[in-house]
């Protein structure tokens, strides 16, 4: 049977080509699909960098831009380094359940006061990251950039990323079509850090994808250490008076007008391309600036620091259609909220089992009401000397933030002295953003309220705490090693007595989850009678299964110790007893 043919409509449709042309065809099916999503994820930059928020040395236009015509988050978090900021950001979870809050690879410090629990070097395969969300809801997905989410040594020969990039045979494992693989491993090293060659990778992967929903994680290298920036900036600013070394220099305030000039491409790129409208745009750093090179003031101190200008950031999104243009929220929101938000915003689908701490923001960015999370949390049960780090947790609770200190404290106004014993400090960050007046004496019903609640959700997170350290040298404190001296297998599961019968064959084997290593390297078993003695000829013990066999003959106890032990010597072990009758 034949079909009536519409000669008006076919008239009308070749019309609509020959006028319009494919533009107007790829325009009407961008604005009837999910919008594409461009994330750009600054390394090491401040607050107060961008002049929407203050900078008055540079005029980050660009990057304004986005708030300008969308909205400019005020109190935006992530963590205060690099690795945990971005497992966060791509798993939608909190430090405490990732296990990662700790910069990759493994370093430690083992004289100090207090042992940090072990961590995650690795993002595991079996993580639902945002991007295989994003695949599973129909996006084409790219990361251009940094990944640093994986340890690279003699201990791991065979990983599946690098600090500057995610390696081409593990893009499936993460959920991403397409990753930046460049020719030397360093860039990140030379030139301008990469922001021209990874701008002009996310526009190509934009191009190439344009006819369907496309995801891009331009994840930039600069501001990083060390800071570099073309030649013709870098003299802009020594011709204007700024220093070439220390606070406010000249190489850093050229690396950030470059940065901006990089945003500034790929919007006019977008507009050229007609893709804008059905766009959103995304641009957050990953911790607070490093105070020594530009002030974040108002904010407290900066990169690693628990205080403010160690996690708040400048964070702005552009949702045309959406977000009302020039837009200011003041709601605290976090990195972990994002994963959330696209979730949303690409349809909601979620094939895999995935536990996400965020929530949506879609309420505040359709200024429609319906957001009530009132409390943020933070852990950091770790040291950095560079930063003057100390195990810690924090909690904001409306405008009140406390930080308990878990063990040991640095001073960094005396001289970066340690200060032993447990500390908890309370601020009001409506009228004292600059964390100078502790409240905690002032207030100690409110500290107490706050100090609970945070370890009531440490204790939900089943998240391990520091503890003392028996290694603990004062005169050694900083010294830092990236030897296994503070890491080791820890005891998940105690081993159970078991009893048998005199003359009768036995036989059984260590529970696999009695020990457990957050590296999942494979652990090697030593046992001994307790005292170090040697087991007896009625016993024996297969290391590879891990197995125990034998019969006795005669009835008898026997207390033996197992030491489960890593690949590079660290150790946990326990006692159980054998018991034939």
């Amino acid at each position: 049977m034949k079909l009536p043919i519409n000669r008006k409509l076919l008239v009308l449709l070749f019309l609509t080509v020959i006028v319009f042309g494919p533009a107007a065809i790829a325009q009407e099916n961008q604005n009837t699909r999910h919008p594409n999503i461009l994330l750009i994820f600054i390394d090491d930059m401040g607050w107060p960098a961008v002049s929407a928020l203050g900078n008055e040395h540079v005029q980050t236009v660009n990057i304004d831009r986005i708030a300008n015509e969308g909205m400019l988050f005020t109190d935006a978090y992530v963590n205060p380094q690099c690795t945990p900021s971005r497992a966060s950001l791509l798993t939608g979870q909190h430090t405490a359940r990732t296990r990662f809050w700790h910069v990759v690879g493994r370093y430690g410090y083992p004289y100090m006061r207090m042992d940090e629990p072990p961590y995650n070097e690795n993002l595991s395969r079996e993580a639902y990251t945002m991007a295989e969300m994003l695949q599973d809801n129909g996006y084409r997905t790219a990361i251009n950039g940094k990944w640093h989410l994986h340890t690279w040594n003699s201990r791991y020969p065979d990983p599946d990323g690098y600090y500057t990039y995610l390696f081409d045979h593990a893009n499936a494992y993460y959920g991403w079509d397409y990753n930046t693989i460049p020719d030397n491993m360093h860039y990140h090293q030379q030139t301008d850090k990469g922001v021209d060659f990874l701008t002009d990778e996310a526009i190509q992967f934009i191009d190439r994808n344009s006819d369907s929903p496309f995801f891009v994680y331009l994840s930039h290298q600069t501001i990083h250490g060390p800071v570099l920036a073309p030649e013709k900036l870098i003299k802009k600013y020594l011709n204007k008076g700024y220093p070439e070394e220390g606070v406010f220099n000249a190489t850093y305030l050229a690396a950030i007008e470059h940065l901006d000039n990089s945003v500034g491409r790929l919007l006019d790129h977008l507009d050229k391309t007609g893709l804008t409208d059905n766009t959103m745009v995304i641009f957050l750093t990953d911790n607070g600036g490093v105070d020594a090179e530009f002030s974040n003031e108002p904010l407290r101190y900066g990169k690693g620091s628990m205080y403010e200008g160690g996690i708040r950031v400048p964070m702005m999104v552009r949702w045309p259609g959406i977000t009302g243009p020039g837009t200011v929220c003041k709601t605290p929101v976090h990195a972990i909220d994002i994963y959330p938000s696209l979730l949303e915003i690409a349809g909601g689908t979620m094939k895999q089992q995935w536990t996400l701490d965020g929530i949506s923001i879609l309420p505040l960015l359709q200024q429609e009401g319906g957001f009530t999370r009132e409390t943020l949390y933070w852990y950091m049960p770790l040291y950095d000397a560079g930063w003057g780090a100390t195990p810690c947790a924090v909690i904001r609770k409306g405008d009140y933030k406390l930080i308990e200190f878990f063990g040991d404290y640095c001073d960094r106004e005396n001289d970066w002295k340690m200060v032993p014993g447990r500390r908890t400090e309370l601020f009001n960050l409506a009228n004292d953003l600059g964390e100078k007046e502790d409240l905690s004496g002032k207030m100690p019903e409110k500290t107490r309220e706050l100090r609970n609640e945070l370890y009531q959700w440490i204790h939900d997170m089943d998240a391990p705490l520091p503890t003392l350290n028996e290694r603990y040298d004062p005169d050694r404190a900083w010294e830092r090693t990236r030897l296994p001296l503070n890491f080791r297998p820890i005891l998940e599961n105690e081993l159970p007595d078991i009893t048998f019968r005199a003359g009768e064959n036995f036989s059984f084997i260590i529970d696999p989850h009695t020990f457990k290593e957050y590296d999942d390297e494979e652990l090697s078993y030593f046992v001994c009678a307790e005292g170090g003695e040697a087991l007896p000829d009625w016993i024996n013990f297969n290391p590879d299964v891990p197995r125990f066999t034998g019969k006795s003959e005669d009835p008898i106890s026997l207390i033996i110790e197992v030491k489960a032990v890593d690949p590079q010597g660290a150790a946990a072990s326990d006692k159980f007893e054998v018991i034939i009758k």
